[in-house]
């Protein structure tokens, strides 16, 4: 039997199928319902110090987590020339000198490229005139002795003379600011602490706006920094009382307005501050109502704003004059269509675009100002995913946007709004070689348990049976309304090429059939998007392209909480399971206001502090709260020492009652990382090293399901 953990061993002493947690009791009581959590001792008291330094973890948890690293390397090692192979043919498919593709801004075009045997990129410019390059931000060089370095943002003044960069060096989401100099390459003295990462240049060239965390690592407060001045100095200029509202922070495209957003899920109130004048005090949009969101832009004399308000489900854009831009004002621009969803806004001096999605397919729709004519960019292909790239440049008749699919590699383009004509700047390059040919890709629809049609694409090579025996790596996600594109990825070709069909199931939860898609997947109806989730798997067997037992699970983050959901619901269904820092101890954490991200969940989850019935509707699911005595496929759990959003502990607690509860021998793995956060690893080839431990799980799970079928 599995040892168990106690404060005087060692992972050293550890043997036999997994360490085994020791039960520390805590109750908790809300609507007269008591419940005992015994792992619940798992949460350092000190997590938020934990954030900023790892090093001040309590003795006991990191034995419990280096203990289960332990058991998952041992239990892995087989799989270990596997995965360096993996490692090895991903890493082969990235080009190592890539570079985006040049964006114009006065005399200068900026963009980022990487180095051959470079983790981060560099950050560079090149004068329009004579093509030489300046590199601003040497991402390896900042990273140099440290164990975490990520750049969240890069911003340079509009004077084209200061650059201001946010880095995090733990994977907390904590960001220091600092400036340079670009005309002499020098540092700035004076950085600037506590940071979220959005970050916003006045017209002045020298007002840097930015936003900082409060105690819970919560986006509360926009501050005024003048280059040069003690950041004792930086003056207030928004505080956000509410907990359940985030501060973000943007600039709009005609570089006008300072645009300063407060928003939590389901609602927005946005304030603007001239760019040209910046001491000037936050002028509201429109007050917040509760359920309304709104995002603001702005055009000659006119905002120009996408919202749901007046029951917009699937969202409209209206225009309101700049000096009166209240509710009152707002008139219909594009009128709301039910079905269509307005994904996001895009203006230019005589243009606007909309990117919508409808039938879940997204498109490009243009409007010419010169005589309001419409006309829209969209391709052939059954799946395919597009985004808009904003640039610097306004007064220009040039939109951006990138193409691709889940058989063709990105390619970025520049699309003359007035001839219509596109220009291919780039094609995705897989230096090892990539036959679209190859591939097929498909689309169909799930029956789900209530009738829904549940969309599923897939791609797979054209060789691979589907006469059942193939194995299925099925993925979801199915929260906050973010849609899965159907878009291309050069390292999901590693199982797809060794005979997996890689599936990818838009369960509710997500807007990938407008924003009702998102409605039926989220609060008292969050159990659609589990069941959507089992019935894409059991359409897949129903379809003949594989068998029950055959598919790996496999989602991330509110991903992992529809895994951990769907396996409890449906363990004979799963040959495995991979969740990447998994949002798996959901009624514990709805009921922790101290985290960061509950009170701004509420609206996502319920308030189970507040609601009994959001209580038992979350108790219900939660796969903490869930796991039973019965027998579940092999897991393999991820999960970040730093994580400010998906705590290390709720993975670590949900494997821990697992390995102690489940009536089956099969593998059963935790990973942290130790020195990182929600996103793992942040060097680009780092980041494979992870992808190739998944992966390798997934192999050796499919092969295991197979000998049992034969």
């Amino acid at each position: 039997m599995p040892d168990d953990i106690s404060d005087s061993q060692t992972p050293e002493k550890l043997q036999g199928s997994g360490p085994i947690a020791a039960i520390r009791p805590k109750t908790y009581s809300h609507h007269g319902i008591t419940r005992e959590d015994p792992y619940a001792w798992l949460r350092a008291d000190n997590w938020r110090e934990v954030m900023t330094d790892p090093g001040v973890l309590g003795d006991d948890i990191r034995d419990y987590l280096e203990a289960e690293n332990a058991h998952t390397k041992a239990g892995m090692a087989p799989t270990e020339a596997r995965q360096q192979a993996l490692f090895a043919e991903m890493k082969a498919r990235l080009k190592e000198d890539d570079s985006s593709v040049p964006s114009p801004d006065g005399a200068y075009a900026y963009y980022h490229r990487y180095e051959i045997g470079g983790q981060h990129p560099v950050f560079c410019r090149k004068r329009l005139d004579n093509d030489s390059e300046e590199v601003v931000l040497d991402g390896n060089r900042e990273a140099e002795g440290e164990s975490f370095f990520r750049v969240i943002a890069c911003e340079h003044s509009p004077d084209h003379r200061y650059l201001a960069y946010a880095a995090d060096r733990n994977g907390s989401e904590q960001y220091v600011v600092n400036f340079k100099d670009l005309d002499s390459g020098e540092k700035l003295a004076g950085s600037l602490g506590g940071a979220q990462g959005s970050l916003a240049w006045a017209n002045d060239g020298s007002t840097l706006f930015y936003v900082t965390l409060d105690a819970e690592h919560r986006p509360s407060k926009v501050f005024r920094h003048r280059l040069g001045s003690d950041p004792k100095e930086d003056v207030l200029v928004y505080a956000e009382s509410d907990p359940g509202f985030f501060i973000g922070l943007d600039v709009s495209e005609s570089r006008r307005f300072i645009v300063i957003s407060a928003h939590d899920h389901t609602t927005s109130e946005v304030r603007v501050i001239p760019a040209d004048r910046p001491e000037e005090e936050p002028r509201l949009i429109a007050p917040r109502d509760r359920g309304v969101e709104y995002e603001v832009s702005d055009q000659g004399e006119r905002f120009l704003i996408l919202t749901n308000a007046d029951g917009a489900i699937d969202f409209k854009i209206v225009e309101a004059p700049l000096d009166d831009p209240g509710r009152a004002a707002w008139r219909d621009l594009v009128p709301h269509r039910p079905g269509r969803l307005i994904l996001s806004l895009l203006t230019f001096k005589n243009f606007v675009v909309r990117l919508e999605r409808e039938d879940g397919l997204p498109r490009a729709v243009i409007t010419a100002l010169d005589d309001n004519s419409d006309h829209a960019v969209a391709f052939d292909e059954a799946a395919y995913s597009l985004g808009l790239l904003p640039g610097y440049l306004y007064d220009t008749a040039s939109l951006r946007f990138v193409y691709s699919s889940l058989t063709t590699p990105s390619r970025t383009y520049d699309y003359d709004m007035a001839t219509r004509e596109r220009t291919l700047l780039k094609e995705q390059e897989v230096p090892s070689g990539h036959d679209p040919a190859d591939y097929v890709s498909e689309r169909f629809m799930a029956r789900g348990h209530d009738g829904a049609e549940i969309p599923v694409s897939l791609v797979r090579r054209t060789s691979t049976p589907t006469d059942g025996s193939a194995p299925v790596l099925l993925y979801g996600y199915g929260a906050y309304g973010h849609a899965i594109p159907a878009g291309f990825s050069t390292n999901r070709f590693s199982l797809i090429d060794r005979g997996f069909i890689y599936v990818i199931a838009h369960v509710r939860g997500g807007t990938d059939k407008g924003y009702g898609w998102y409605l039926d997947g989220k609060l008292e109806d969050k159990a659609n998007s589990f069941r959507d989730f089992i019935s894409a798997g059991e359409a897949l067997v129903g379809r003949g392209l594989t068998q029950k037992g055959r598919i790996v699970a496999h989602g991330g983050s509110a991903g992992g909480l529809l895994v951990g959901a769907s396996v409890n619901m449906a363990p004979d269904l799963f040959g495995g399971v991979i969740a990447e820092v998994p949002f798996v101890d959901v009624l514990t954490t709805m009921c922790d206001t101290e985290l960061p991200l509950t009170p701004p969940e509420w609206p996502e989850w319920g308030n189970p502090i507040e609601d009994p019935e959001a209580y038992r509707t979350i108790a219900a699911y939660s796969p903490y709260d869930n796991v039973a005595a019965k027998a579940y496929p092999p897991i393999l759990a991820t999960a970040g020492l730093t994580d400010p959003r998906v705590t290390y502990w709720e993975p670590a607690k949900w494997v821990a009652k697992l390995r102690a509860t489940k009536t089956d021998d099969n593998p059963l793995y935790l990973k942290t990382n130790m020195s990182a956060g929600h996103g793992g690893a942040a060097g680009r080839f780092d980041k494979l090293n992870e992808v190739a431990l998944a992966y390798s799980f997934a192999l050796m799970v499919a092969e295991e399901t197979q000998l049992a079928s034969e």
